[in-house]
């Protein structure tokens, strides 16, 4: 729990960092990447997840809920960092004879920080794609609470592809 508030403690003082960095820059225009969870084409493999949103998948015979986001620290759009930032999804997967599993998942690896983008389980890897929206200078993350939006991709850990997704 300490851990947690140290994070937190980490994340909310590069935000703070990032503010001040915007008040001595003119803000740029918001241009950011053009795919986003609601507006891109729905692609084979990756599975799109509202916060709170809880989802069976036959095909791979497990249930998939979006819990929460546990950090983000990601850099607000149109502000200059130093560090890029990461937020950590909570993904709870529970297969059809196992218990459930709470999954943190990254948008970045970084063995460092203990951030993974994948994790395995039941014979499956789980891969963190993307998570919208992302902070804006003027709101932060408290801004984004219950707005959160996840694409996660599922493919079977042996390297071969359920259905129609590619392994990375």
């Amino acid at each position: 729990m300490f851990h947690k508030a140290i994070i937190f403690s980490l994340g909310m003082l590069t935000l703070a960092g990032c503010n001040a960095q915007k008040k001595t820059k003119p803000q740029e225009s918001t241009a950011g990447p053009t795919t986003n969870g609601t507006k891109s084409p729905v692609q084979k493999g990756i599975i799109y997840l509202n916060l709170g949103e809880n989802k069976f998948l036959k095909a791979y015979d497990m249930n998939v809920t979006f819990s929460g986001i546990s950090e983000d620290s990601r850099c607000p759009e149109g502000v200059n960092c130093i560090w890029a930032g990461v937020a950590v999804a909570q993904i709870e997967v529970m297969g059809t004879y196992t218990r459930p599993v709470v999954l943190s998942l990254a948008t970045t690896d970084n063995a460092g920080r203990n951030y993974h983008q994948s994790e395995e389980f039941n014979g499956y890897t789980i891969s963190l794609e993307e998570v919208t929206p992302f902070p804006k200078s003027d709101g932060g993350t408290k801004a984004l609470e219950g707005k959160y939006k996840v694409a996660i991709k599922i493919t079977k850990t042996d390297g071969s592809a359920i259905p129609g997704s590619t392994r990375k």
